[in-house]
């Protein structure tokens, strides 16, 4: 029994890959397209489809306005009945449908016809009113579905998601979607703090630690101490010349016990690892495990220290 059980799960897991898989031979003129028209849309694109075809229409609206393309579900039987209020001349819609002759659905392309809306369909026959009703189609057939049965959406549903996803990225890329331009719209939660910006994450202000490169070494080690076991070391003008860690104080008193005879730019580490403000943080965390270090400098345009990450202080958000 448990080795059945196995391999059917196997079996369904290869079936639906390969009804992925095909998709790639697909991917031609008709989905250039359709990444053309969604993203010259000045409105969203608004998505349609019935029972699990509009579940996978959920997730794809919510995958579009999550990377930068604004995009709505609309439930076909509700359209019709005053929700279709929700859709402007400007917006382009994306039906979903495996047979292509979803009653709900097709009732709902006439109106969108009728307000000027482009119409992109997925559908598992191109021999069927809603692909000729599109102007756009986008084959998602497959041979056969992953259920034993071939009656429950398995490997089509699969199938219309990856296409989903497909068009997504493409719009990412038609955009030059940033890590950045991604981090803006997802504030909240984990992903929001491994996204968050340098700015956002360094402390500033008094708890800057600075010293000049003149100033004794004395001096150095109390900002140290008061400000968690770094200080940067800038020059007359203000600008970063180096850094003083912990590290480094250690490293001296294996060589000299007479360290209070010193400048601080006689111990300092000169060019140091730093980072801009604008930067992800979790390139900071990054620098720092590669660099074996815990505390980052964050210089302004003219490489004046202006604040400084602590790695603790990102494993504390949860952006480590």
């Amino acid at each position: 029994m448990m080795r059945r059980i196995v391999e059917v799960g196997r079996e369904t897991i290869r079936k639906e890959s390969e009804a992925v898989a095909a998709l790639a031979d697909r991917i031609g003129e008709a989905f250039e397209e359709a990444v053309k028209a969604i993203g010259s849309c000045k409105g969203k694109v608004v998505v349609t489809g019935m029972g699990k075809s509009g579940i996978i229409g959920r997730k794809i609206a919510a995958t579009f306005s999550s990377t930068g393309t604004p995009a709505i579900f609309l439930h076909p039987a509700e359209s019709v009945h005053g929700d279709i209020g929700l859709v402007d001349e400007s917006d382009v819609a994306l039906a979903i449908s495996k047979s292509g002759e979803t009653e709900e659905v097709l009732q709902l392309i006439p109106e969108l016809k009728r307000m000027g809306v482009l119409v992109i369909s997925m559908v598992g026959c191109l021999d069927s009113q809603l692909a000729g009703s599109s102007d756009v189609v986008l084959d998602v057939s497959v041979d056969s579905e992953a259920c034993p049965n071939g009656l429950a959406p398995t490997s089509s549903t699969a199938a219309a998601l990856a296409m989903g996803d497909a068009l997504a990225v493409a719009l990412l890329s038609l955009r030059d979607f940033s890590p950045e331009d991604f981090a803006r719209l997802h504030p909240g939660g984990r992903l929001g703090k491994r996204l968050a910006k340098v700015e956002e994450m360094m402390v500033t202000g008094t708890y800057l630690p600075v010293v000049r490169s003149d100033s004794p070494m004395k001096e150095a080690i109390l900002e140290m101490t008061a400000k968690r076991g770094i200080t940067s070391v800038v020059g007359k003008d203000g600008r970063l010349v180096g850094v003083i860690t912990d590290g480094d104080l250690r490293r001296l008193l294996e060589k000299t016990s007479d360290i209070f005879s010193l400048k601080c730019r006689d111990v300092m580490t000169r060019n140091p690892r730093t980072i801009d403000r604008d930067s992800l943080a979790a390139k900071g965390v990054k620098i720092m495990e590669d660099q074996g270090i815990t505390a980052l400098l964050v210089l302004d345009d003219v490489r004046r220290p202006i604040g400084v990450l602590h790695l603790h202080d990102l494993m504390r958000a949860g952006v480590v």
